[in-house]
């Protein structure tokens, strides 16, 4: 058998969210080094700087339009920790509430119109699942992809009754909310959160009623669900399982192994004067770092957050926090796997390196037992990776799927928690100083950091989950998440690698929010994609 190592550039791995392009080098049908190119530059960071401080409110939820909310919930809570403000509780709410059906709405968006695609690749033409799988979903004429493309967009509309749009709204704002939902509302959110049920969740996703769902607390359990009634193997949910066994997504894609998450939605009596350092003790969905190797739990705190510029595109010198950077491209972008080949920066933990952000990461640290009473536990997941070998393609997109639950009621007990005669905003006195908002977007941790000088933003800096997952190598080589996770992964067709497809898309990359590009000064071309 031959050694030659075969080198693929693939361009763009992405179908929606951002230009992602990969490079892999192939040896006897196995990835052996990757390198994850982010071709676009985002500038948010340098349009931001020397404006109001609230600008950010209005231009960062542009940052992507599928996670405003996200943007604009961490925007939002970075003046409140660098003003001092007080939020009232249904402001918490508010912003929790909106956060969660945008990430709702987010998930049969992208398991219908950017995963389940794959599936329908000649590669597998030899499952016995394939028939199905191209029934289901083929683009635009697929059953089930047609149904759940369309009900993605109900979610959402609660989001419209608190922000008046959606995307792009700017309804919350230091000091709490600019919305005071009527009880007809709020009616008319739970009629819209029945109907996604009724019309999704139970018939189609689950092929059983939530309530069913949430019983399976591990591996063996839900093994024992999909055999318990042809409804539950032949749901979208169930199908999913057993084609991604069969055509082996259960075995590559397992990435470093280190995972963490800010956690998200403040608790509303927990978090109504809100400071960096309180934080983590007030979230519902716990913070923190969870290690595979060693099978341990660690705190996640902001302020061992480095960002290292090395092999981006930036000239600012060495592994430095948020509040230390500047922000200064370089001119010139020319790829170099040695050098400098990516618009995102290398993302670490000053002490726990390199780390994996996302619904996998989320899952695994809510098993955590430790914690508050009022903080979500489920250990559903976490069990899975014990038993299955760590992470893989496969875990990481079920570990997304998996929320819609969790999320669902969590925005049922928001609807519940509302007091509608009580305060939605309390005016907050402006000031100098340095804040720090985090939060989960649906594709991981994401988090925004100020810095006030003389009334006007000195410096402002954004992570996204792309940008922890997608980042190049660190000055010491450390590859990133989605470097590693592709190293393993079996290649079946060089002229057509599905699998690389796989292990990005499990991260559901999205480039959007991580880098943007523009050349004002000359209109030069910066790249070129093929898109076929």
């Amino acid at each position: 058998m031959s050694t030659a190592v075969e080198t693929l550039d693939i361009s763009p791995v992405g179908r929606v969210e951002g230009d992602l392009d990969v490079r892999v080098d192939i040896e006897n049908g196995v990835v052996t080094n990757a390198w994850t190119h982010a071709e676009m530059f985002r500038g948010f960071e340098v349009i931001l700087k020397d404006k109001d401080p609230q600008a950010g409110l209005v231009v960062t939820p542009r940052a992507c339009g599928i996670c405003g909310a996200s943007h604009l919930t961490c925007a939002a809570w970075a003046l409140d920790t660098a003003w001092g403000t007080t939020v009232p509780r249904n402001a918490i709410l508010a912003r929790n509430l909106g956060q969660i059906v945008e990430s709702l709405q987010s998930l049969p968006r992208h398991h219908y119109g950017l995963w389940m695609i794959d599936y329908t690749n000649d590669n597998y033409a030899m499952s016995p699942f394939y028939e199905e799988a191209v029934k289901r979903y083929s683009p635009f004429t697929g059953t089930s992809y047609e149904a759940g493309v369309t009900i993605s967009g109900r979610p959402v509309e609660i989001y419209a009754l608190l922000g008046g749009q959606w995307p792009h709204s700017s309804f919350m704002v230091p000091g709490g909310v600019m919305c005071s939902p009527t009880l007809t509302d709020i009616t008319r959110a739970w009629s819209i959160l029945e109907h996604f049920r009724q019309n999704w969740i139970e018939p189609l996703w689950f092929g059983c009623s939530m309530e069913r769902y949430e019983e399976i607390q591990t591996l063996e359990q839900f093994e024992a669900w999909l055999d318990e009634k042809p409804e539950h193997a032949n749901s979208d949910l169930g199908l999913f399982w057993r084609m991604s066994k069969d055509i082996g997504l259960d075995k590559y894609g397992k990435g470093h192994g280190r995972f963490t998450t800010w956690g998200y939605l403040p608790h509303e009596d927990k978090y109504q004067n809100p400071t960096i350092n309180g934080r983590a003790d007030a979230v519902i969905m716990k913070s923190g770092i969870y290690d595979g190797a060693s099978d341990t739990f660690s705190p996640m705190d902001q302020s061992f957050v480095r960002e290292d510029t090395q092999h981006a595109w930036y000239d600012e010198g060495g592994a430095v926090h948020p509040f230390d950077r500047t922000t200064n491209p370089v001119a010139k972008n020319t790829i170099d796997p040695a050098g400098k080949y990516s618009w995102s920066t290398a993302v670490s933990h000053a002490e726990a390196g390199r780390l994996e952000a996302g619904p996998l990461a989320r899952r695994l640290i809510a098993g955590n037992e430790a914690g508050h009473d009022f903080q979500h536990k489920d250990g559903l997941v976490l069990d899975m990776y014990r038993k299955m070998g760590g992470a893989s393609t496969m875990l990481r997109h079920f570990a997304r799927m998996h929320e819609l639950c969790i999320l669902y009621r969590e925005a049922e007990r928001n609807l519940r928690e509302f007091r509608l005669n009580d305060e939605w905003y309390i005016k907050p006195t402006e000031k100098d100083g340095q804040g720090w908002g985090a939060t989960e977007a649906i594709r991981g941790a994401l988090c925004h950091w100020i810095d006030v000088r003389d009334g006007k933003i000195a410096n402002y800096q954004i992570i996204a989950p792309t940008t922890w997952n997608v980042g190049p190598r660190t000055a010491e080589g450390t590859r990133g998440p989605i470097e590693e996770a592709l190293i393993g992964t079996p290649i079946k067709n060089t002229a057509d690698p599905v699998e690389v497809g796989h292990v990005c898309r499990s991260y559901d990359s999205c480039l959007v929010c991580t880098v943007h590009a523009h050349d004002a000064k000359s209109g030069d071309e910066l790249a070129r994609f093929r898109t076929a």
